[in-house]
């Protein structure tokens, strides 16, 4: 419990520091901010990814690898398994989550709508991250559409020749 504590207050207080007005940076500070956000979470997501089980590597169907996502990954950083996974079966993905940890510190009230997405720019570059590391290149994107419900889509890039697996590449 401590932990989700800390892990809340510290998402919190990166996204204030990375969204506060800075003169200096000008006009493009929140953009900045947010791709900051996001390149954290990505560097996260590869480290979950590193200390998988080694089961874990062998994955080699997309499906599989979200299944894991809103499962294990997703109760070992927020304690709770996401609650739904979408597919199209042409490489898009959705992952909704209808009580998002993150966003529920905020959901009181519709005034803080515009407020949502720097909260949900860390784990898109979580998601991308551990996706990553499983040899899985992609584009996570969020939206919100009623509080602290959220989606992320995920869109997972197709190699341009033959990708060799983590355990090939090692």
């Amino acid at each position: 419990m401590a932990d989700t504590v800390l892990f809340e207050f510290l998402h919190t207080e990166m996204v204030a520091e990375l969204w506060a007005p800075d003169p200096d940076r000008g006009p493009r500070a929140q953009k900045i901010g947010l791709s900051i956000l996001e390149s954290m979470g990505f560097r996260v997501g590869q480290a979950l990814g590193e200390r998988l089980p080694q089961e874990t590597l062998g994955f080699r169907e997309e499906l599989d690898v979200l299944k894991f996502l809103c499962k294990d990954l997703w109760v070992a950083v927020f304690h709770k398994q996401m609650d739904s996974l979408h597919t199209d079966h042409q490489g898009t993905y959705v992952l909704q989550d209808n009580s998002f940890p993150l966003l529920v510190p905020i959901a009181s009230g519709l005034q803080y709508m515009e407020e949502a997405p720097k909260f949900l720019a860390f784990t898109c570059g979580l998601l991308c991250g551990a996706l990553s590391t499983l040899g899985f290149q992609s584009l996570v994107t969020a939206s919100v559409t009623a509080l602290p419900a959220c989606k992320f889509q995920v869109v997972i890039q197709k190699p341009r020749g033959p990708v060799p697996s983590l355990k090939e590449a090692l």
